[in-house]
């Protein structure tokens, strides 16, 4: 069943080269310019519209959308529920990243108003963040996970069906799950815990695979794996090449640049049950 996925996720990830979809992003001040070039780099076309009275009508013309909670505000807040009722609209997909909401409790009801207007496609978290939006306790310090946590499988199982979508838990072994299908993706590397924005990037990529399927796609789970999946391998790339966090920063975008479909297939790392 492993390699099934993994073919599913190189086709998806040749995909975004050849569509170029448009994201539309409402992302954090720390990361939004990461956010952008992984996008670039990635063969996506990025947008970093946010202005409350812009994103309902530039969402309607993009191929997901991608709303992160790192610097959440009123004004983002605003913005991103005009966004999400343009993606359900257009029916494209949503992709929300619930920054800091193990730790900053607002966040959960906001997720959930979202998901009540327009519904999400994909959850992308740290297990920390995964873990509370399940309602267990999370180990956490601050927006950061501390490693892999017992129980995520379980409290990520439920995520995805209480919402009714794929949930991506990131951690040292990522789990991504549709609520019935468990995967354990096992490429990466400890430089993308020393660099801001690493997860921010990764939900990025996620919005551009999922931009390739389209909503409500069976294949929405097989979108999270691939956006993953290159993000793991692009940081095992950037690895090789440096070994301090400035030098891997940019030989990160530089290596998901060159991450194809074939690159997917000989460096896939994936358990699927």
């Amino acid at each position: 069943m492993s390699n099934q996925y993994i073919e599913k996720a190189a086709r998806i990830v040749d995909a975004v080269r050849e569509k170029n979809p448009l994201i539309e992003c409402i992302t954090n001040v720390i990361t939004v310019n990461d956010c952008a070039n992984i996008l670039l780099a990635f063969g996506a076309s990025p947008a970093m519209c946010e202005a409350f009275d812009e994103t309902y009508d530039f969402t309607k013309i993009s191929g997901a959308l991608y709303i992160n909670f790192g610097t959440y505000h009123k004004e983002q807040e605003a913005a991103a529920i005009q966004a999400a009722l343009a993606a359900k609209q257009a029916g494209i997909p949503i992709v929300v990243d619930p920054v800091g909401c193990a730790a900053i409790k607002r966040r959960i009801p906001i997720l959930n108003h979202l998901h009540e207007i327009a519904g999400v496609d994909l959850i992308k978290g740290n297990m920390g963040e995964i873990m509370a939006l399940g309602g267990y306790a999370a180990d956490v310090k601050g927006v950061d996970s501390n490693g892999d946590i017992p129980g995520i499988e379980e409290a990520a199982v439920k995520v995805a069906k209480q919402y009714c979508c794929t949930v991506a838990a990131t951690g040292k072994v990522d789990l991504i799950t549709d609520g019935n299908l468990v995967a354990r993706v096992h490429n990466g590397a400890g430089m993308l815990t020393r660099i801001t924005g690493a997860g921010c990037m990764a939900g990025a990529l996620c919005a551009a695979t999922a931009a390739a399927v389209q909503t409500g796609s069976a294949d929405m789970f097989s979108a999270a794996l691939a956006g993953i999946m290159a993000m793991g391998i692009a940081g095992e790339l950037a690895a090789e090449k440096a070994s301090l966090p400035g030098s891997f920063r940019v030989a990160l975008i530089d290596s998901i640049f060159t991450v194809t479909g074939k690159t997917i297939l000989e460096k896939g790392k994936l358990q699927c049950w």
